[in-house]
C-alpha cells in the first residue's frame, strides 16, 4: 500500500524528493503520516479535500482485500 501512496502522491506533487511516508500498523491497523513540501499541500488536500478523500478511498480498498483498516494523516 505504501508504494501506491507513493505514486499517487508523486504524480500530485511538484517536490516529489519532499515527500516522506511515515508507516506504523497495530495488528489489522495501518496508519500513514505523510510529509509534503507546504507548496504542495493543497494540491494533495484539494479543493474541499477531495483529492485526499479519493486517495483515502483508495487505501481502504487495498487494506479491504488483506482486512486492515487504514488511516492517512497529512502533516
Amino acid at each position: 500500500m505504501k508504494d501506491v501512496l507513493m505514486y499517487i502522491i508523486g504524480s500530485l506533487v511538484e517536490n516529489p524528493q519532499a515527500v516522506k511516508v511515515g508507516v506504523a500498523e497495530d495488528g489489522d491497523v495501518v496508519r500513514f503520516k505523510l510529509e509534503v513540501a507546504s507548496s504542495d499541500r493543497g494540491k494533495v488536500i484539494g479543493k474541499e479535500g477531495r483529492v485526499v478523500k479519493s486517495i483515502r478511498t483508495v487505501l481502504q480498498t487495498a487494506a479491504a482485500r488483506q482486512n486492515k483498516k487504514v488511516y492517512l494523516d497529512i502533516d
